[in-house]
């Protein structure tokens, strides 16, 4: 495929990505029809099947995206801290803030489609284990620099995956509830204590 033609490729898939998750809001996923994503993304049957074979499949691009979003913003905010703590506390406010600004995507991803199929909740669980392993490995470093007494990390880990994934999954039910961003010092403190790290972090909240 040429240059050009590679381009319009990639810019009609990201129309079809971004016309299914509109569709995906105002129908839920089990509802969503393939002819209405095509329609939504004036793209022929034929142009769509092309780039998806089914919406399961686009289901699985739109997780794709979101956990590279989040996990690109996240390494990128710890590759400007050194102290290993800090990497926690910046990666932490990157995911609540990505969240934020994805309302849609977040709740389609965290709600609508839970229980759509093994294959989506296996790729739903390689997500946790991937957010949980980065959690993990700076948690690894935190212990070897002396920043928190030695711990089962990957028990931290989850732990810490679980808490993480509670306030946001209240935060996407609730429409009229507070910004996420609001639990964040809550959130922060409590997770730096249960390490037995110190919860003054020197941020401003």
């Amino acid at each position: 495929m040429m240059a050009g033609e590679q381009s319009r490729s990639e810019v009609r898939r990201e129309r079809i990505l971004e016309s299914a998750l509109n569709v995906f809001a105002r129908r839920g996923y089990r509802d969503a029809a393939m002819d209405e994503i095509a329609s939504e993304s004036e793209t022929s049957k034929g142009g769509l099947y092309f780039h998806f074979p089914n919406k399961q499949t686009i289901f699985v691009a739109l997780l794709d995206r979101m956990v590279g979003l989040l996990m690109t913003r996240a390494e990128t905010a710890i590759a400007a801290e050194t102290d290993p703590m800090r990497r926690i506390d910046v990666a932490l406010d990157v995911v609540l803030s990505t969240f934020a600004s994805h309302r849609r995507l977040s709740r389609l991803l965290l709600i609508d489609a839970v229980g759509a199929g093994r294959e989506l909740n296996e790729k739903m669980l390689d997500a946790h284990r991937a957010f949980a392993a980065m959690i993990a490995r700076h948690l690894d470093e935190a212990v070897r620099q002396g920043a928190i007494p030695p711990l089962n990390t990957q028990i931290a880990a989850k732990a810490w995956f679980g808490a993480i994934n509670e306030v946001v999954l209240t935060w996407v039910l609730d429409d009229d509830g507070p910004p996420i961003e609001d639990a964040l010092p809550t959130l922060r403190a409590l997770l730096r204590r249960s390490v037995g790290a110190p919860t003054d972090t020197g941020v401003e909240q």
